[in-house]
């Protein structure tokens, strides 16, 4: 066997030995062959001044192509480099099915068995419709923290007049909400851990924090949040990486003693002190009675 080896590495190296002196041997031969078929050709061009011209348009052409194309490089190489610090992974634009599902599929796996914390406005488009992107993700998950709109606030009212779709109202977005806390009382029947608050002032900014990975977008006034465009942020060790903001608003929103906790089960609004402490408690106001789907 060793022999066999030793014979195909010799024979390697002298068909190389051959096949260099074969390329340098033809090489004169090749070079006057090309040589001499330039020449016919230019012959025949040379005095031609539209062909000529034609060239030179081309030639300038390709060279502006050229170089717009590596002035766009650099540009990229730097707008991605400015990506990767501040930590965005991917962005997705709501009329691009394949982004919707690129995007989901990255928040269930990214939610399942973790823990979840959410901030929205109704929750309906986002858990409770079947289709949503966390309906099944927050029946997987292992907690969950969830920041909605207070039905009664004015923020919920104003909220749903910015809204330019046709039936939207105050209350068509307080039954969405109250759907959204039916379906958190059934998860939380199910010994989930699901805890809830309710904010008054208008949305700002619909935030999941799924692991590593925040996915994010911006309440505008006058447009549907689902319109927006949705931002992933993945955490990183960079200083300028913006998921550790983003993770902090979350996290202050949470613990603001202005904002109660809703008890899913008492139908009670639970203010706390800094400390976490219970300082009272407060029977949740009406709202409308949600409607058979």
């Amino acid at each position: 066997m060793q022999t066999l080896r030793n014979i195909s590495h010799i024979a390697y190296h002298i068909a190389v030995v051959v096949l260099s002196a074969a390329v340098a041997l033809s090489l004169p031969f090749t070079v006057r062959f090309v040589a001499e078929k330039f020449l016919a050709h230019w012959a025949l061009v040379e005095n031609e001044k539209v062909f000529l011209v034609s060239i030179e348009i081309t030639s300038a052409i390709l060279l502006i192509l050229l170089f717009n194309a590596f002035m766009r490089g650099l540009k990229s190489r730097k707008l991605l480099k400015a990506a990767g610090e501040a930590g965005l992974y991917s962005m997705g634009r709501a009329d691009r099915r394949i982004d919707r599902t690129r995007l989901k599929a990255l928040k269930e796996k990214n939610g399942f068995g973790r823990n979840i914390l959410l901030i929205g406005s109704t929750g309906f488009t986002t858990f409770v419709d079947p289709s949503a992107d966390l309906h099944r993700v927050l029946q997987k998950c292992r907690e969950a923290k969830i920041m909605l709109l207070d039905p009664l606030s004015e923020g919920a009212s104003y909220r749903s007049r910015s809204i330019p779709s046709l039936g939207v109202d105050a209350e068509h977005f307080s039954r969405q909400i109250m759907k959204s806390i039916e379906f958190l009382k059934m998860l939380k029947s199910k010994q989930k851990d699901i805890r809830l608050k309710l904010y008054r002032d208008v949305p700002f900014l619909k935030l999941a924090v799924l692991g590593d990975y925040i996915f994010l977008r911006h309440y505008h006034p006058g447009a549907d949040v689902r319109s927006m465009p949705e931002y992933v942020f993945r955490h990183g060790r960079s200083p300028g990486c913006l998921y550790n903001p983003f993770y902090q608003y979350f996290l202050d929103r949470w613990h603001d003693t202005g904002i109660p906790e809703y008890d899913l089960e008492t139908d009670e609004l639970i203010y706390r002190d800094k400390a976490g402490n219970e300082i009272k408690r407060e029977a949740f106001g009406r709202w409308p009675q949600p409607q058979p789907v």
